[in-house]
């Protein structure tokens, strides 16, 4: 009869530590993995904004006007090159891109906020449209407040 009891609660047991350490290991790499995401998904914005401020340094100006989705072509219609230039070229405010840098990033609805700190220590907020990958200026420099639903 002695050997009756010896096995008791042994398979519980390992079921047990299967469990948990199946569970510890959801846990973590559902950490890893919503980590990634917050890091990653703004990446194609910086990237975007980076190659803008790059070619801003470089004086190519058409090809930095490209990236706000407008060409020589087709110009942008509220936004034609020369403007362009005035906020952008060698006379302007912004007119040393070296010293502009990326100071942070914001989701806002269909688009990411990329806030740009310029050379005077402002800041200028830049929207960059996820659908197009098309840069241009926030329309504000906060997500907009959605409008509450009625009741």
């Amino acid at each position: 009869m002695a050997g009756f009891l010896e096995g008791y609660g042994i398979a519980d047991a390992r079921r047990a530590r299967i469990f948990w350490r199946t569970l510890l290991v959801a846990v973590v790499l559902g950490v890893i993995g919503l980590t990634l995401y917050v890091v990653l998904r703004s990446l194609p914005a910086k990237r975007k904004v980076t190659q803008f401020t790059e070619l801003l340094r470089e004086q190519d100006y058409r090809a930095a006007y490209r990236l706000w989705g407008c060409t020589e072509i087709s110009p942008c219609r509220d936004y034609a090159f020369d403007k362009f230039m005035e906020d952008w070229g060698p006379k302007s405010v912004h007119a040393d891109a070296a010293r502009l840098s990326i100071e942070r990033t914001r989701y806002c609805g269909p688009g990411v906020i990329v806030t740009l700190k310029t050379a005077q220590g402002s800041e200028l907020p830049l929207w960059y449209e996820r659908q197009d990958s098309t840069i241009g200026f926030a329309p504000w420099p906060v997500c907009a407040p959605q409008p509450k639903a009625y009741q």
